[in-house]
């Protein structure tokens, strides 16, 4: 078969089971299988694929048409235009995610902070803000092991293991360090809610990256709390939040002291983070 018969078999399987990037997703898989990016292969169309590629890609096909995430049948995820390595035992970075980083990049470029990144998953947020802010050097955190093996693999890969360092701790066994910054993207969904999330997400991303608890805020008061001996004096903590907490969210940060510096819409104009300053 050829490399247009193959995309267009593997477009009509997933479109058959309604993934809505059933075209983008064949090509995407068959160019990992024949070891090409995507706009390389597409421009040799008509070039023969081996049998044994041939059934690498209907594997892969098999897989994507489950609703697996594409990230984790690759192994890898675009942020901040940066190759993450991702597998199913971290969340998928979103691409929401990076107004933060963009914010921080634009605001901080030539400063010197010391930042943590609670809940660091993949390590994509502290990884990318330093490779954006030369001067600082931050710590990533997270409840999971696994995650934290990743964080680190992906900080080497992209030649940051030296400003980063990434512990298996939770919030309880924080450091005594004081930090500038402190940003997190925590579990934020309602239990209740998990069971409507799309069917890639709820069956292969990992639960505990996503339950928020009853009201979806557990862990966010959590991180509030917890900031509130940790970050220094008029430091910030940037949160990214889920759809209509703003207000309760906004409450809990009065409440501990903080106030609201800025907010981050995305792409639907709805608040996904808010950036506060410490008052002391």
């Amino acid at each position: 078969m050829q490399t247009f018969e193959l995309i267009n078999f593997g477009s009509k399987v997933l479109k058959e089971k309604l993934i809505p990037s059933y075209k983008l997703d064949s090509e995407l898989l068959l160019a990992n299988v024949l070891g090409k990016k995507r706009e390389q292969m597409l421009i040799s169309m008509n070039e023969t694929v081996s049998r044994k590629n041939i059934d690498s890609f209907n594997s892969l096909i098999k897989r994507r048409s489950r609703s697996e995430p594409i990230a984790y049948i690759l192994n890898k995820k675009e942020f901040w235009s940066k190759s993450f390595f991702v597998d199913k035992r971290i969340l998928i970075p979103r691409p929401e995610t990076e107004l933060m980083v963009e914010y921080i990049s634009k605001h901080f470029t030539n400063k010197n902070l010391y930042i943590l990144d609670i809940g660091t998953g993949s390590g994509c947020i502290l990884l990318s803000l330093l490779s954006e802010l030369k001067k600082s050097r931050g710590i990533g955190l997270d409840i999971s092991r696994n995650a934290i093996n990743i964080a680190h693999r992906n900080s080497i890969n992209l030649g940051l293991s030296t400003k980063s360092k990434f512990y298996n701790r939770s919030l309880d066994k924080i450091f005594a360090y004081k930090f500038d910054l402190i940003i997190s993207n925590p579990p934020y969904i309602c239990s209740y809610q998990i069971k409507n999330l799309s069917e890639d997400i709820k069956r292969y991303e990992p639960r505990i990256a996503l339950d928020g608890g009853k009201d979806g805020l557990d862990v966010i008061k959590k991180v509030i709390y917890k900031s509130k001996s940790i970050l220094k004096k008029n430091g910030l903590l940037l949160l990214e939040i889920g759809n209509g907490q703003y207000k309760k969210v906004s409450q809990i940060l009065k409440f501990n002291n903080f106030r609201d510096r800025f907010l981050i819409r995305d792409y639907r104009n709805n608040i996904r983070c808010i950036i506060s300053v410490l008052d002391k």
